[in-house]
């Protein structure tokens, strides 16, 4: 087991008064794993309010007063030191068994379009590919492959197919393209977002930012996969879970802002 403190501090500024949605707490299927209380900050200080929304998600609710605001979390939480699991022989699901529930992951959203080229250019690719586990990782292997991951050419509307097309992005457009294959295999596909710290890797000189990956459906579970990285990784905190990154917005604000600065923590405690 280990103890990894995660967490941020990002400053906005706004025009005049603004409302405000974040998703920028632990989710709480690790509430058991948290060992200090998280304490999200808003500065100056501001009222806000919590609730958890369809997709089981922590949202925070605040009315952003005008001019330099600054949101901060920290925490710090028990992991088992584990690298992401691979079960090798878990199985693909036909649809018609598949849970109520998870047939919304199989559809077309704002930013995966099932139904596009996408479909025949999936069938193309992985059709010949043995159905479950290895299939998906085939997809991974594919998306790893044909984008290269470029900071500079990042675009808050970019859609899976344009980043097939574009052949560029970052970890959410690796996921988004990830997911939709997976979709048009039939496998159910939903977005993640957290932290993931550099535990059991090489650090980069890149400042740390907030991760995105996502989980496929098979063999009645849901299983982390990550096209970005495309390794097990050891130390994933997830924040949020969704159809596309349009359900897990880290901030949505109602209002003209910029952002002033962004830090992001994920760092391993010592003993």
């Amino acid at each position: 087991m280990m103890r990894i403190r995660v967490g941020f501090e990002i400053s906005f500024c706004f025009s005049q008064p603004t409302a405000m949605l974040a998703l920028l707490s632990v989710h709480p299927s690790r509430a058991s794993t948290i060992q200090t209380p998280e304490c999200f900050e808003v500065n100056p200080d501001t009222s806000v309010s919590e609730f958890v929304d369809s997709f089981g998600n922590r949202c925070s609710r605040l009315f952003a007063p005008a001019g330099s605001v600054t949101l901060r979390n920290d925490t710090t939480v028990e992991d088992c030191g584990q690298s992401d699991q691979q079960l090798w022989n878990a199985v693909q699901h036909s649809v018609q068994d598949l849970p109520d529930e998870v047939l919304i992951f199989l559809l077309a959203s704002r930013y995966c379009e099932v139904d596009s080229d996408l479909k025949d250019l999936a069938g193309n690719l992985f059709n010949s590919t043995p159905p479950g586990w290895q299939r998906v990782q085939s997809i991974c292997n594919f998306v790893f492959q044909h984008l290269g991951f470029d900071y500079q050419q990042a675009r808050a509307n970019r859609t899976a197919l344009e980043a097939f097309h574009e052949r560029t992005g970052v970890c959410r457009d690796y996921t988004h393209l990830a997911i939709t294959l997976c979709r048009c295999m039939n496998i159910p596909a939903r977005y993640c977002t957290g932290y993931l710290s550099d535990i059991g890797v090489t650090p980069t000189h890149d400042p740390m930012d907030f991760c995105a990956w996502f989980e496929a459906y098979l063999g009645g579970k849901w299983h982390t996969f990550d096209p970005r990285n495309n390794v097990p990784r050891i130390g994933r905190v997830l924040i949020a879970r969704g159809r596309d990154a349009a359900d897990a917005a880290l901030t949505t604000t109602f209002g003209a802002n910029e952002l002033e600065s962004f830090k992001v923590w994920a760092d391993e405690v010592p003993g």
